[in-house]
């Protein structure tokens, strides 16, 4: 008996320490986000070839790309466990997608932030599994376009 009460005290602990250092870990992540989307926010990004009418003349074109891979905490792999037992939204994983968009658009823009636009966004999700076939460890982000600079 003391034995299964130490091990569900020891379950609850790692949990609740889990979820402590997860929530700080994003906090501090979505900080320096914010700070750095405020850094870039003139540079913008379009889904789009060009911008409709634009016949500006060139003075550099180029690819830029952004990756990153951020990992799930095991508080949010535990919650994301039980919902998957009852169904429903996962928002324990919405944040950790925005995230990895969010940090993969600003590293493309860090490439070239002399840019004036970048067109043609493209971005591209994966899952990284890890010990099992429905455990998502990780989350892959790339995010490529094409940055250019008109002339003056």
């Amino acid at each position: 008996m003391d034995g299964s009460i130490i091990q569900i005290i020891s379950v609850v602990f790692l949990l609740v320490l889990a979820m402590i250092t997860g929530s700080i870990i994003e906090k501090r992540h979505y900080k320096s986000i914010h700070a750095r989307e405020e850094q870039f926010r003139n540079l913008t990004a379009i889904p789009y070839e060009l911008p409709m009418g634009d016949t500006q003349p060139l003075a550099e074109v180029r690819m830029v790309m952004g990756s990153v891979v951020i990992s799930i905490d095991y508080f949010k792999q535990f919650l994301f466990g039980l919902r998957s037992i009852v169904g429903g939204r996962v928002t324990a994983y919405e944040s950790l997608v925005d995230r990895g968009r969010r940090e993969a658009i600003l590293r493309m823009k860090e490439q070239f932030p002399d840019a004036d636009i970048i067109v043609n966004l493209r971005m591209e999700t994966s899952r990284i599994s890890l010990g099992g076939q429905n455990k998502i460890g990780s989350v892959e982000v790339l995010a490529y376009g094409t940055a250019l600079k008109y002339q003056k």
